[in-house]
C-alpha cells in the first residue's frame, strides 16, 4: 500500500447511455494518472462504476472530469477518509455491463425500484409484510447483514435471476419486497429486473449499506456485523 496524507476514497456509479464508452477509456486513464489517483473504474454502454482514491483535491478533479466526459448530471457517490490508499495502480476497464447480471433488456434508466432513504429503510424493513432480501454474495452475507434478511446464497450476482425464477410463488405472496447491497448498484439492476417481471412494490436502500452506515446513528442501526468491500480494506463497520 502507498502511504499518503489526507487520503480520500470515493465509490461511484452512474447509469447513463454511453454508445461511445470505449472512446473514454484512454482520456479517463490519463487524467486519473495525471492527478495521482488510483483505483478501478469500469465503463460500459450502460454507464460507469468504480472506486478511486487519492488526495481530496485530486479525487474531486477526477469526479468533475467524469461528469463532463460522460455528460451525466450526477453520480451516486460515497466518500471515506482512509489512512492508506488500498490500490497499487489505476485501471479503467471496458465491460459489457458495469455490474454483471447477464440478462438482456434490464435498464434502470427505464424502470427501477422505489428508493428508500436510510431513515425510511428502518421503518420499511420492520413491517411484517415486507420481504427483506440481501442481493449480495453469500460470503458477504456471512460477514454482516440486516436483521431478518433472507440470504439467496448467491455465488455471484448473475445467479440472482435464477434464484428469483425458482422462488416466484413465495415472492408473489409478499406485499412488499425490500432489497439491499453494498453501494446500491446491484439493487438498481435487481429491482429493475423485478419490475420487468411485474412486481410493483419493490424497494431498495438508496446508496446501499455504505450510505446507511453514514446516515444512521449506531443506537438506531438494524445492521449486524460488518460490510465486505471490494478493496484491500476487506470489511468495514460503523465508525
Amino acid at each position: 500500500m502507498i502511504n499518503m496524507r489526507h487520503n480520500c476514497l470515493a465509490t461511484l456509479y452512474c447509469f447513463s447511455s454511453l454508445s461511445f464508452f470505449a472512446d473514454l477509456q484512454k482520456p479517463l486513464l490519463f487524467f486519473c494518472k495525471k492527478n495521482a489517483v488510483l483505483g478501478t473504474l469500469v465503463l460500459a454502454s450502460e454507464g460507469i462504476n468504480g472506486t478511486i482514491c487519492g488526495s481530496e483535491e485530486a479525487v474531486e478533479e477526477v469526479l468533475a472530469f467524469i461528469k463532463c466526459l460522460l455528460k451525466c448530471g450526477s453520480l451516486e457517490l460515497k466518500y471515506f477518509r482512509v489512512s492508506e490508499v488500498p490500490f497499487r495502480r489505476m485501471k479503467v476497464r471496458l465491460k459489457k455491463e458495469i455490474v454483471t447480471m447477464g440478462v438482456e433488456g434490464i435498464n434502470p434508466l427505464n424502470k427501477v425500484g422505489i428508493y428508500a432513504s436510510p431513515k425510511e429503510w428502518n421503518i420499511l424493513i420492520r413491517k411484517k409484510d415486507t420481504l427483506l432480501i440481501d442481493v449480495r454474495n453469500s460470503y458477504e452475507y456471512a460477514i454482516g447483514t440486516f436483521e431478518g434478511a433472507l440470504n439467496p446464497n448467491l455465488k455471484k450476482f448473475r445467479d440472482f435471476p435464477v434464484w428469483v425464477r425458482e422462488h416466484m410463488i413465495v415472492l408473489k405472496k409478499k406485499k412488499s419486497i425490500a432489497m439491499f447491497c453494498t453501494g446500491g448498484i446491484r439493487c438498481e439492476k435487481s429491482t429493475s429486473y423485478m419490475r420487468n417481471l411485474g412486481f410493483d412494490s419493490v424497494y431498495h436502500l438508496k446508496g446501499g449499506i455504505l450510505r446507511y452506515f453514514a446516515d444512521i446513528p449506531l443506537e438506531e442501526t438494524l445492521w449486524k456485523g460488518k460490510c465486505f468491500v471490494f478493496d484491500q480494506r476487506g470489511a468495514i463497520g460503523f465508525s
